[in-house]
C-alpha cells in the first residue's frame, strides 16, 4: 500500500503528475522493478485515440490500452469502465516534456499497472521455492471463545509443515485471533499448496506491500474553545483513538501528560511498547511497533515522521506559540485534543507491510480504541475476500470500533480510489482552507505572480536568470532530479521545476546541490490550483497552472535574458475559493463495492500544520524541542475525521459506527464559503466538484452533532452485504472471520445496504426500486418533508413524501421509484442527484448517483 502524503516520498507511487494539453495523459517517469524499459506512442497527430505499447526486457510487447480523447480518460485493454492507474517504475516515449506541458501537441498514454504487475506476478508465482510471508485465512477452531491466545496460536502452527527456518527463526510471523482468522507464516508456495488439502484451511496470499499516502484547521472547522462541539465533547476526553502508521514521537508537546488528561480508561488492555516506559502517559497510553515477528521501538524515524504528524492532527495537545519556521503562527491543535491516543507502528519509510497492519488491527480490538485511523492503502483494489485490511477492518468495526481511512493521492482522474472503498469504513478525501504561506515571484518584466512556501529565510530574496532543465533550447532534463543538470549551469541560477518523481523538497535540494539560488515549482494542468507550503532548502515559490503558463510565455518570449525575484509574504488568510478539493485526491466509483458511493467525505488535508519530530527546513539537526511542519494528502484528511468521530463519541455514547458516519455525510456541505458549489482544483477550477470527487461534500463537524435523522447499520448486514455481491460461502467465511453459509443468513443487494448516499445501476426501460430506513436521533415531533433534486433525465419518486418522528429512537421507511423520464441515456452515462429531507429544525441530505445500464 502506499502512504498517502505528500510531502516524503509522495511520488514514489504516482510517479508523475499527469501531463499535456487537456485531454492526453503524459506519465514520464523511470525504469524499475518491473522491467518494463519504455513505452512505444503510437498516434497520429490529433487522433482521438492513441495505443501505448510496454516491452518487457525479454523482448514480449503488451498493449497497455488506449487513451479516450472525449472522456479524459486511459481504458486498458479488456476492460469495459473508464479506468485510471498509475504505474511508476515504467518510462514513456521521448517527448518533451515542458512542450508538452505548455503546447497542444499529441496524445500520450497512462500505463495500466494492474495488467503489468499481473503479467509479472504470474513469472514470480513459478518461484516455488522463495519464502514469502503469507497470510493464511483458517476456519476457527471449535469453541475458539474459550480457548486462551496460546491455544489459538498452537492452532495455528498445526498447518505449517514445522515451527522454525533453517535459519532458527520462528515461521510463524504473527497469530491473529480478533482481525482475522488465521495467521501469517515464512513460506513457499509449494508448503502454501500443501496446506490446501487441510481441513479448516480455507485461503492464503502473499503478504503485500501497502504505502503510507494545525494551528488553523481546528477553527476552520468550526471549533471553538467556549461553546460548541469542543466542550459539548469535552474535547475527546475519555475516547481512545488508535492510530496504526508510521510510529509517534512521543517526548513531543503534542504528546505529553499536561496534566489535565484524565486518566487512562479502565477497559484498556494495552502496553506501552518503548524501553523507557514514562514515555507512555495519560495522553499516549499505548504505543507497539509490529515488524514482521520482531517487537522493535515504536518511536517515530527522524526521516519518517507521517505517525507523528497524523497522531498530532487527529489528537494533539493544544500547544500555544507554534509555528513551522516562523509561518503560521498560533495554538497548534488536534481536532481531539483531550482524547487518549494509542499508537500501533507497521510502517517504516513509507511503506506498510499487510500481515504487520492486520496484528496491528488485532492488537488495536484487543486493546480496546474506540476509534481507529489507517492513513494508507494501495493503488491496486482488489475484491474483498483477496484484502486481508478490510477483512480485519470489518472485524474492527464488529467490535464497535470507528475505522477511517484515507482515499489514497492518485488523482485527479476517475477510478484512482485506492482500495479502501469498503461500506463498513469512512473513506476520505481531501480538501483545502482559507490559509496560503505566500511566496511571491517578480519575473524581469514586472509581472508579479503568488506562489506558496513554508521555507521563507527573512534575510534571503533570491534573484537570478531562469532556467528550465530540459525545456526547448536547453541542456539537462525536465524533473529536477539529482541528473537533470548535465551540461547546464545552475550555478547562481533561479530553476524551474515541475514534479516528476521523488518529492517536492527532494526538487529543491537537487537545485541547491547544484549551485541554484532559487526555485520555482511550476504546475501543470493536472495539478492545476494545488499548491504545497513545503520545507524547502533554498527559496522556492510553488506557483499554480495559471501563473506558470505565464512564467513560461514570459521564459519563451523574452527578447532578452529572462530574470526572476523570488521574495516572501508570510501568513496570508481568507484565501478564496475554498475549500476546493486538492488535484491528488483519489476519486471513484469503486470498482469492487457493488457501486457505493466512495469517497465519502472531504476534511482538510493540504498544507497541514502539525507536530513533526525533526526541525523542518534546510537544516533539521536542530535542538531539542517540539517542532510542527507542514503536510498535504489525504493522510492528514483522515485523521482529521477521526478526531471528529471521537467527539461525536462523546456527545452521543450510544451511536454505533454507522450512526456517526450517516450523522457526519448527512450533514456536510456541498458549497464552499462564499456559498458556491466546492470546486476542483484540477484544471484550474474549471469544473465543479462531483459526487464521485467529494463523497457528500466537506465535513461540518458542528452540524455532524445535530443530525437530526441516522441511516443506521447492524454490523451483522455487512455480511448480507457480502451475499448480495454475489460471493459464495467460502468467500464471505473469509471476510467474516467465520462460517457463513448466505442462504441462511440471506443476502441485501448493495444500493439497498442502508447507506448514507444512494447509488444504483439503471436499465432505462425499467424502474428500480431502492429503501432506506432513517432513525430519529435528537428530537421529538418533527415532520420531514422529502424533496429531490433529480438527476437529469431521471424520475425519483420518494414514498411516503413526508415522515413524522415523535420519539427519539423512532424509525420509519422510505422507498425511493427510479425510471426515465424518456430522454435519451447512453450506457454509461453518470448522473448525479440529492435526496433531501427539511424539517426546519434539521436538514438531512444524501447525494444519489445513477449509472445507466
Amino acid at each position: 500500500m502506499q502512504i498517502a502524503d505528500l510531502y516524503g516520498e509522495r511520488f514514489e507511487p504516482m510517479a508523475s503528475p499527469l501531463m499535456s494539453y487537456h485531454w492526453a495523459i503524459q506519465w514520464l517517469t523511470y525504469c524499475g522493478e518491473i522491467g518494463a524499459y519504455f513505452v512505444e506512442i503510437t498516434s497520429q497527430g490529433f487522433l482521438t485515440l492513441a495505443t501505448c505499447m510496454v516491452r518487457h526486457k525479454d523482448g514480449r510487447e503488451f498493449n497497455t490500452g488506449v487513451a479516450d480523447k472525449k472522456r479524459k480518460i486511459w481504458v486498458p485493454p479488456g476492460i469495459g469502465a473508464p479506468a485510471v492507474s498509475y504505474m511508476p517504475n515504467v518510462y514513456m516515449g521521448s517527448e518533451n516534456l515542458a512542450l508538452l506541458m505548455y503546447t497542444q501537441l499529441i496524445p500520450s498514454c497512462v500505463v495500466y499497472g494492474i495488467l503489468l504487475t499481473s503479467v509479472l506476478d504470474d513469472q514470480n508465482d513459478n518461484k516455488n521455492s522463495q519464502l514469502r510471508t503469507y497470510i493464511v485465512h483458517v476456519q476457527r477452531p471449535k469453541h475458539h471463545e474459550l480457548l486462551s491466545d496460546e491455544d489459538i496460536e498452537d492452532w495455528h502452527r498445526s498447518f505449517l509443515p514445522n515451527t522454525s527456518l533453517d535459519t532458527g527463526e520462528p515461521r510463524l510471523v504473527h497469530s491473529y485471533r480478533h482481525a482475522i482468522s488465521g495467521f501469517a507464516a515464512r513460506l513457499t508456495s509449494e508448503q502454501v499448496r500443501g496446506m490446501e488439502s487441510m481441513e479448516g484451511f480455507l485461503s492464503a496470499r502473499p503478504s503485500r506491500t501497502l504505502k503510507l499516502a494545525t494551528t488553523h484547521t481546528p477553527s476552520f472547522l468550526g471549533f471553538n474553545s467556549q461553546s460548541g462541539l469542543w466542550p459539548d465533547s469535552f474535547m475527546g476526553s475519555g475516547v481512545i483513538i488508535g492510530v496504526i502508521d508510521s510510529g509517534i514521537t512521543p517526548n513531543h508537546a503534542s504528546f505529553m501528560d499536561d496534566g489535565k488528561i484524565p486518566p487512562k480508561p479502565l477497559k484498556w488492555n494495552g502496553t506501552c511498547g518503548f524501553h523507557n516506559k514514562t514515555l507512555c502517559n495519560n495522553k499516549l497510553i499505548g504505543a507497539m511497533a509490529f515488524n514482521g515477528s520482531r517487537r522493535p521501538s515504536p518511536k517515530d524515524g527522524k526521516k519518517d515522521g507521517h505517525g507523528t504528524h497524523v497522531a498530532g492532527i487527529a489528537a494533539g495537545n493544544l500547544v500555544d506559540n507554534t509555528n513551522v519556521l516562523g509561518l503560521a503562527k498560533g495554538r497548534a491543535s488536534g481536532t481531539a485534543p483531550k482524547a487518549h491516543l494509542a499508537t500501533y507502528k507497521a510502517c517504516y519509510r513509507t511503506s506498510c507491510n499487510n500481515a504487520d497492519i492486520a496484528a496491528a488491527i488485532d492488537e488495536a480490538i484487543k486493546n480496546g480504541v474506540d476509534i481507529l485511523n489507517l492513513s494508507l492503502g494501495r493503488l491496486n483494489p482488489s475484491p474483498f475476500y483477496d484484502d486481508d485490511i478490510m477483512i480485519a477492518t470489518l472485524s474492527a468495526v464488529r467490535a464497535k470500533i470507528f475505522v477511517c481511512m484515507c482515499a489514497g493521492n492518485t488523482g485527479p482522474f476517475p477510478n484512482s480510489l485506492w482500495n479502501n472503498g469498503v461500506p463498513w469504513i469512512l473513506t476520505v478525501g481531501a480538501s483545502s482552507h482559507d490559509r496560503r504561506v505566500r511566496a511571491t515571484v517578480r519575473l524581469g518584466n514586472g509581472v508579479e505572480l503568488e506562489g506558496e512556501s513554508g521555507y521563507q529565510p527573512s534575510t534571503t530574496n533570491a534573484t537570478g536568470n531562469i532556467i528550465f532543465p530540459g525545456f526547448i533550447g536547453q541542456n539537462g532534463t525536465e524533473g529536477c532530479k539529482k541528473n537533470s543538470f548535465n551540461n547546464i549551469d545552475v550555478k547562481g541560477k533561479i530553476v524551474l521545476c515541475v514534479i516528476l518523481r521523488g518529492s517536492f523538497r527532494d526538487m529543491s535540494i537537487n537545485v541547491k546541490n547544484a549551485g541554484g539560488v532559487g526555485m520555482i515549482v511550476i504546475n501543470t494542468f493536472a495539478e492545476g490550483s494545488t499548491t504545497f507550503s513545503n520545507d524547502y532548502v533554498l527559496p522556492t515559490s510553488h506557483v499554480n497552472y495559471t501563473e506558470a503558463r505565464k512564467i513560461v510565455y514570459y521564459f519563451i518570449n523574452s527578447s532578452s535574458t529572462a530574470t526572476a525575484t523570488i521574495a516572501f509574504n508570510g501568513t496570508k488568510f481568507g484565501a478564496r475559493p475554498s475549500p476546493t478539493i486538492g488535484y491528488f485526491s483519489s476519486r471513484g466509483p469503486y470498482a469492487y463495492n457493488g457501486g457505493i458511493i466512495k469517497p465519502d467525505i472531504l476534511g482538510p488535508g493540504v498544507n497541514i500544520l502539525s507536530a513533526w519530530p525533526v526541525k523542518p527546513g534546510p537544516n533539521p539537526n536542530g535542538p531539542p524541542t517540539s517542532y510542527f511542519n507542514f503536510l498535504s494528502g489525504t493522510s492528514m484528511a483522515s485523521p482529521h475525521l477521526a478526531g471528529i468521530a471521537a467527539l461525536l463519541k462523546n456527545t452521543h455514547k450510544n451511536w454505533s459506527a454507522a450512526a456517526i458516519r450517516s450523522a457526519i455525510m448527512t450533514t456536510a456541505n456541498r458549497y464552499d464559503l462564499d456559498g458556491n458549489p466546492i470546486l476542483d482544483d484540477y484544471d484550474e477550477h474549471i469544473n465543479r466538484a462531483n459526487i464521485t470527487d467529494m463523497g457528500s461534500g466537506q465535513v461540518n463537524p458542528v452540524a455532524a452533532n445535530d443530525p437530526g435523522l441516522i441511516y443506521d447499520i447492524n454490523p451483522e448486514q455487512y455480511i448480507q452485504y457480502l451475499c448480495g455481491l454475489g460471493y459464495n460461502d467460502t468467500q464471505v467465511s473469509i471476510v467474516a472471520s467465520n462460517s457463513v453459509q448466505c442462504s441462511v443468513v440471506g443476502s441485501i443487494a448493495p444500493e439497498d445496504l442502508n447507506y448514507p448516499s444512494i447509488s444504483i445501476y439503471l436499465d432505462p426501460l425499467k424502474s428500480k426500486f431502492v429503501n432506506r430506513t432513517l432513525t430519529n436521533v435528537v428530537g421529538a415531533n418533527e415532520v420531514y418533508n422529502i424533496h429531490v433534486e433529480e438527476p437529469k433525465g431521471i424520475s425519483v419518486v420518494v414514498s411516503p413524501s413526508l415522515i413524522q418522528f415523535s420519539v427519539i429512537g423512532e424509525q420509519k421507511n422510505i422507498t425511493l421509484e427510479f425510471s426515465s423520464k424518456g430522454m435519451s441515456l447512453n450506457q454509461g452515462n453518470v448522473l448525479d442527484g440529492q435526496l433531501k429531507l427539511d424539517s426546519g429544525k434539521h436538514f438531512v441530505r444524501s447525494p444519489i448517483s445513477v449509472t445507466i445500464v
